[in-house]
């Protein structure tokens, strides 16, 4: 049960000591785990990107504003149509009882704090809606 050497007689090994070259294939599998890149993971989005044209707006377009009033608190419009914050939810819920594309665009005044128009984006995923677009003044203008 001794380990042969095979010196010691004479004889030559006829095996393939296959030790060290399972240590190099570890080694280089290693290397190629930490060298192949990671795919990056992020938040799906899309960005709406401007028309190349003056194309009006289609009709069933829902676009919620959120502008400052003259005492500072918002006012809130859908589509011009003017509404308390208590109505917008109820509305939108009305609006996408029925509508197979559920996607609207918010459009905040420069002016409030963030956390004013993400309560409407909020509202709108209360309201079962899909999609919110953030209308942004750079879009608006066309650039």
């Amino acid at each position: 049960m001794g380990m042969d050497s095979g010196s010691a007689t004479g004889r030559a090994v006829s095996h393939i000591n296959v030790t060290p070259l399972i240590d190099v294939l570890l080694v280089l599998l290693i290397i190629f785990m930490v060298i192949l890149p990671v795919t990056p993971k992020g938040l799906r989005s899309s960005i709406p990107q401007p028309s190349k044209q003056d194309v009006p707006a289609p009709e069933n377009t829902i676009v919620v504003q959120v502008q400052v009033g003259a005492n500072g608190e918002p006012l809130y419009r859908i589509n011009q149509t003017p509404l308390a914050r208590a109505q917008v939810e109820p509305e939108l819920a009305r609006i996408f009882a029925l509508r197979q594309s559920r996607v609207m665009f918010v459009q905040g005044d420069t002016a409030l704090a963030l956390s004013r128009i993400a309560e409407v984006v909020d509202m709108g995923h209360q309201a079962n809606v899909d999609s919110v677009g953030l209308i942004t003044p750079g879009l608006q203008a066309g650039q």
